[in-house]
């Protein structure tokens, strides 16, 4: 309990210093979101409307320090303002849309080829040496060596224009309605198959290898000899002993992955019109939209660090020696 008390201290010091970073960079820049807007109507604006633009974005002429606890209330409060390009809509309610679908689409991508990576790294370090292991990791490790917006792309073109598999883009058709109903969740299904397997095709090989390499040192262990001598069988010294500590170095990993996976599926998004945070984020900066910005960087490092907490907590239970140093 202690150890785990500690690391919920150490996320949330980093949830308070990314809270003020966040605070701070759009201060740094010169002018302000209302100041851009106003500058866009060239003039057909009266100075007057300035002022009426800062008060409705909530921007203050307060100190620093009085509009940064100002800030942090808000915050707590789940205020993050007004979104400049979907004005009127707030900041939580664009930036919620979006991370659900990017949620979908990065987590689900995630947890697949997490999942298979370790299964097909257990496979290749159960009988390494053999063809599956001559074959899976350097084929893997190759495709690994492409961003996930190039194969996106690649994808796209070969899957989407030239044999007209899959859809071309978006999350789902334009004369659906959304809802909960079969034929929605088939279609996000059919529109997400291209970017997902663009994200899992690119991860596959890093999981592969770490589970490989992983297992490998793990059955040269002592307590893997014994296991063998008591004369368990093979399936339960594979996953009852070795799998299970050979998924630690693994497991530690998943939760920094989201933050890359989070990342690259941007320009992911971006490829394959994906309504989630890449296009959102597009979005924000062509219409110098700060506070959809603040709100998406926001909502990302929270993410990375509410998993990394998670990842820890996992891993307290599958070996407690790391909760007792």
């Amino acid at each position: 309990m202690r150890f785990l008390l500690g690391r919920l201290g150490f996320y949330l010091l980093a949830a308070w210093v990314t809270l003020t970073v966040n605070f701070v960079l759009p201060r740094l820049m010169p002018g302000d979101p209302a100041a851009a807007l106003f500058a866009r109507f060239q003039g057909r604006l009266s100075p007057q409307a300035l002022q009426s633009l800062q008060t409705a974005f909530g921007l203050s002429h307060a100190s620093l320090a009085s509009q940064y606890w100002s800030y942090l209330a808000r915050v707590a409060h789940g205020d993050l303002g007004i979104s400049i390009a979907y004005f009127p809509a707030s900041v939580e309610e664009v930036v919620a849309s979006g991370l659900l679908w990017t949620l979908f689409l990065a987590g689900g991508s995630l947890v697949v080829s997490y999942l298979l990576g370790s299964l097909l790294g257990i496979a290749v370090g159960w009988w390494r040496g053999g063809w599956l292991d001559s074959i899976l990791p350097p084929a893997l490790a190759f495709l690994g060596a492409f961003p996930y917006f190039w194969l996106a792309m690649v994808m796209l073109y070969l899957g989407g224009f030239v044999a007209g598999w899959f859809p071309l883009g978006h999350a789902y058709r334009d004369d659906l309605t959304p809802g909960f109903n079969a034929a929605f969740a088939l279609d996000v299904l059919r529109h997400a198959e291209l970017p997902m397997a663009s994200i899992v095709l690119a991860t596959l090989g890093g999981w592969l290898l770490t589970m490989r390499n992983s297992l490998i040192s793990v059955l040269g262990s002592d307590y893997i000899r014994l296991a063998w001598a008591k004369g368990l069988s093979p399936p339960r010294v594979v996953f009852r002993y070795a799998v299970r500590n050979a998924l630690l170095p693994s497991l530690a990993s998943f939760g920094m992955s989201l933050g890359f996976v989070l990342g690259g599926s941007l320009l992911t998004e971006i490829v394959f019109s994906y309504p989630g945070q890449g296009y959102l984020l597009v979005q924000a900066v062509r219409g110098q939209d700060f506070p959809l910005m603040q709100g998406i960087f926001l909502a990302i490092t929270l993410s990375v660090l509410g998993a990394n907490f998670l990842v820890d907590v996992l891993t307290a239970w599958l070996d407690p020696r790391t909760a007792h140093p």
